[in-house]
């Protein structure tokens, strides 16, 4: 299955891949899916402005092909993933009904499931995770990658260095376990690759 994945930042660009690939090999082991090079959208522009919307959903469609899966893999900021992650499928399924179309949105940024599997990533890339980190929502801080970078030792948290480097290496089952909009994610892919999608 070839996936297009639609993301609003430069360190998804890099990450997203790797996460895809990984998520293959625990969630569907023997399957060896066509990652794409994801297609980089500004967010508000994306949502608010609907000819950039079908733009970039028929350049999805059009990448994916006709058993192919699109995926939009957002940050939800201060939004509920569930009620905007809902409103966007619709438009995505309004746009293009063609295709199997899924969206997550993470709650609230990309980097907390990084912080639902902070112990995992203990002593990467000067990354240091107390035991008490461990009890902490992963989904209530506001400025996930702002947690992250205050226990990087004083490092700079690079998007596009650091994110697919954690993304690599990340623990999926803490995630899995910590992080609602993590599970999200597992079920879309489960649901796109247990069952074969139809052609055209």
């Amino acid at each position: 299955m070839k996936i297009v994945s639609i993301v609003e930042g430069d360190g998804e660009v890099a990450a997203v891949p790797i996460l895809l690939r990984r998520l293959a090999q625990w969630r569907t082991p023997g399957q060896f899916p066509d990652v794409q090079t994801p297609i980089r959208v500004y967010k508000d522009r994306f949502l608010n402005r609907n000819e950039e919307f079908q733009r970039h959903l028929s350049l999805a469609a059009k990448k994916c092909g006709a058993n192919g899966w699109i995926l939009v893999l957002l940050d939800a900021d201060d939004d509920c993933p569930a009620t905007l992650g809902e409103k966007i499928l619709q438009r995505d399924q309004a746009c293009v009904p063609h295709r199997p179309v899924s969206v997550v949105l993470a709650n609230r940024e990309y980097e907390a499931w990084f912080i639902a599997a902070a112990a995992s990533l203990h002593g990467h890339r000067g990354f240091c995770s107390a035991p008490p980190d461990e009890e902490v929502d992963p989904e209530i801080p506001r400025n996930a990658k702002g947690w992250i970078r205050e226990r990087m030792n004083n490092r700079a948290y690079g998007e596009t260095t650091d994110q697919p480097a954690f993304t690599a290496r990340f623990d999926f089952q803490q995630a899995f376990d910590r992080s609602r909009s993590f599970r999200k994610l597992c079920a879309e892919w489960d649901r796109h690759h247990t069952h074969p999608v139809q052609s055209d």
